[in-house]
């Protein structure tokens, strides 16, 4: 079942949970004047993040599509977006579009570069380009300066069919996360590079008020100490021992 959830001003939350995998798969939309796909999901949820696209817009109006780096959840269905939405363009980085999003997208994507600031409407964002942060050569993260939210993809990934938002810290439910994958084939999923806590320090340096997580609750509250907590995990979890 695919929930919606407005997390923040005309911006919601669309989120399936797939049982094989006891997880969340969330989506984000900004509804604006050149509104916004946050994460595609991966092909065989298309057809729902379509039909919950469609309970708050025209699909077809979408004119950005952003993610973190190339990996199906977070731009699996990218090329179907394109087809019914013809003014739509991913959004990548320099690596991204020239290691994977220009040859998989059947549409040029805009590049971004690191720290540009672009408005799509009432919503003005910020692009931070964090290499292997969470995993993948080009990766990046989305700020919201507008209404201080930040798209962190799999930071503060938490497993089960949580709530849409919590004020609650998330910190325990991501280190409990972390722990059972280090136990089983998804060990190392994140990369600990000599770059992480630098990244950590510089998203924290945001503020934002929100962090919307690809898998799991939207954390609303302190995100600056939030992200500096998180990044205590990761070194307790993927630094070096």
């Amino acid at each position: 079942m695919t929930t919606v959830t407005e997390i923040s001003d005309n911006i919601f939350r669309i989120s399936t949970l797939v049982p094989e995998f006891d997880l969340q798969f969330n989506q984000f939309l900004i509804r604006d004047d050149e509104p916004m796909l946050y994460h595609t999901g991966m092909r065989s949820l298309f057809p729902d993040v379509q039909a919950a696209v469609a309970s708050i817009i025209n699909p077809a109006t979408i004119r950005w599509i952003g993610f973190s780096h190339f990996e199906p959840d977070e731009c699996g269905s990218l090329n179907d977006w394109l087809d019914i939405a013809p003014a739509a363009q991913a959004l990548t980085s320099n690596v991204g579009a020239l290691v994977y999003i220009g040859d998989f997208a059947s549409r040029e994507p805009r590049v971004l570069d690191n720290d540009e600031v672009f408005s799509i409407g009432a919503h003005r964002l910020r692009f931070r380009h964090t290499p292997h942060f969470p995993h993948g050569w080009d990766a990046s993260m989305l700020f919201d300066e507008t209404s201080g939210v930040l798209f962190c993809s799999d930071l503060f990934h938490q497993a089960g069919n949580v709530e849409a938002m919590t004020e609650s810290s998330v910190i325990e439910r991501f280190r409990t996360t972390l722990l059972n994958y280090e136990q089983g084939p998804l060990a190392s999923y994140m990369p600990y590079t000599q770059h992480t806590q630098r990244y950590v320090t510089e998203l924290a340096q945001l503020a934002p008020t929100a962090c919307a997580t690809m898998h799991g609750s939207t954390y609303i509250g302190g995100g600056a100490q939030a992200l500096m907590d998180m990044g205590g995990v990761l070194q307790e979890v993927f630094g070096p021992k």
